[in-house]
């Protein structure tokens, strides 16, 4: 009897022992204040999404949810440094714990969800795959692309989706694989395929790329789902729960009519929903671990979500997309948020 109580006595100090470090581990929200940015993980360069100019300075829907992000830690949306990944790199980086958050037009899947150990925040971009073809080729529907070369990007579930159609339709194909997306355009624009096939906005953005843009086309088919977000490390929940709910503000915010030219004015508002938005009421924020005007600090300084898209892949910029699923819930699109309360 004494044996066992010694055993159990030392079980439960080496239970301790093991448990200290884990107990004693820093959270995500945590250690991002004491760096003082956030570390986000991104394209190496696409456009609308994430992209550096000349000067290095980062723009897209991917760049600006970090940046919301930063906003509603900080109040500062250039609190963010950028970490430029490869499709490859990037969920061995965040699994890592090199960043942060990853923002890079990944795709949300549930082998990625349940055993990777990443959590998906939610859907910055519904998006599905497609086909991007020189005009010359003559084709306007996939399924004439029987025997056609297609110039790829690697670890993507592009590549699954085009097998899984292919042999779907009874058709062949030989691939033509590159690790980044600069360098599947490249290849296209080389001759070295027929075909590029990627998410249908990124097929946009890089036919932007093409020196006369003009000379291909997207054709209409659309072979997949491809729900586009945020991802972060599983085992945090409050830094899970921060991320999901500054995209869930921004598009409450473009619901409620909270724009960054009159959110100062929405602050007088005696709408229930806007004062607990903007934080002059409740303590939405506290709940968080934020301060309550992380809400209003995102769309002073970000915008809410339809002006975030609306700037990087909207009609009026070069990739020219409409809002299609991408429009609120109200306006027959899908984008849909839990309400703030």
């Amino acid at each position: 009897m004494n044996n066992t109580k010694s055993i159990a006595a030392g079980a439960v100090m080496l239970c301790g022992v093991l448990a200290a470090p884990f107990a004693s581990a820093a959270t995500t929200l945590e250690s991002v204040k004491e760096k003082g940015h956030l570390q986000c993980g991104v394209t190496s360069g696409l456009p609308g999404f994430s992209q550096p100019d000349d000067k290095g300075n980062w723009t897209g829907i991917d760049v600006d949810t970090c940046r919301a992000v930063a906003a509603a830690i900080f109040g500062d949306a250039q609190a963010v440094e950028f970490t430029p990944l490869t499709a490859k790199e990037r969920l061995t980086a965040l699994q890592s714990g090199e960043i942060d958050v990853l923002s890079r037009n990944t795709t949300w899947t549930l082998t990625r969800d349940a055993s990777l150990g990443l959590n998906f925040t939610g859907t910055n971009y519904y998006d599905g795959q497609g086909f991007l073809i020189n005009k010359e080729l003559g084709v306007d529907d996939a399924t004439e692309l029987n025997g056609a070369t297609i110039c790829i990007q690697a670890g993507t579930t592009t590549e699954l989706n085009l097998s899984d159609y292919f042999r779907a339709k009874g058709m062949e194909y030989q691939p033509i694989v590159f690790d980044t997306s600069e360098q599947t355009v490249q290849g296209f624009a080389a001759g070295r395929c027929d075909v590029l096939t990627s998410d249908r906005s990124q097929l946009a953005a890089l036919r932007s790329k093409l020196t006369d843009p003009s000379s291909a086309k997207i054709l209409p088919n659309t072979i997949s789902k491809e729900p586009l977000g945020p991802v972060v490390r599983q085992g945090d929940d409050q830094w899970f729960n921060i991320v999901k709910w500054v995209l869930f503000a921004q598009i409450n915010a473009e619901e409620l009519g909270i724009t960054s030219d009159n959110v100062d004015k929405m602050l007088k508002s005696d709408n229930p929903n806007v004062q607990r938005l903007l934080g002059t009421d409740g303590d939405m924020g506290a709940k968080l671990g934020l301060p309550d005007d992380f809400g209003y600090q995102i769309v002073k300084l970000v915008g809410n979500y339809g002006e975030m898209y609306n700037r990087n892949v909207g009609p009026d910029t070069p990739l020219g997309l409409d809002r299609g699923l991408n429009a609120l819930w109200t306006e027959g699109g899908i984008m849909y948020a839990p309400p703030l309360r």
